[in-house]
């Protein structure tokens, strides 16, 4: 059986090291990524982190900044991101072989003292994958991890 969430938030990264742009939807390529987005193609062309995860994080350290400073592609909520390794995540038809945690960089630290080594822990950076079946997805969708 898979669990069931929700599509909360999409950004889109339009340059490396650039700003993480809010966006409603977005389309995603097979093999490549999400279109607009600077990374394409290889084994990372989707970032993907929980609500849930995110706001333990801020309860943890006490700090009030927005999920889009863990500069990932999309916020999901009803789903677990802990240690799903070649588990496929589906948002509305689209597919994501989710590949290995993501793991969190010093610009965390830059964001807000002492998270980047909260985020070390139960693959709190969440996960990165590459795109199986594209499409468009929109905020709101259903997610699905099977």
């Amino acid at each position: 059986m898979s669990a069931i969430g929700t599509l909360v938030a999409i950004w889109i990264k339009r340059a490396r090291r650039g700003p993480m742009d809010p966006v409603d939807s977005a389309t995603l390529v097979q093999g490549s990524g999400i279109i607009g987005n600077a990374d394409q193609g290889g084994w990372r062309q989707v970032t993907v982190i929980t609500r849930e995860r995110w706001d333990a994080l801020m309860d943890e350290l006490k700090g009030d900044i927005d999920p889009s400073a863990r500069r990932a592609n999309l916020l999901v909520s009803g789903v677990s991101l802990v240690d799903v390794r070649n588990r496929i995540l589906q948002i509305g038809e689209c597919r994501i072989q989710l590949v290995n945690e993501t793991r969190p960089c010093e610009r965390m630290d830059e964001a807000l003292d002492g998270l980047r080594d909260a985020m070390r822990r139960d693959w709190g950076g969440g996960a990165f994958g590459y795109i199986l079946d594209g499409g468009e997805i929109r905020v709101g969708d259903d997610v699905r991890l099977e």
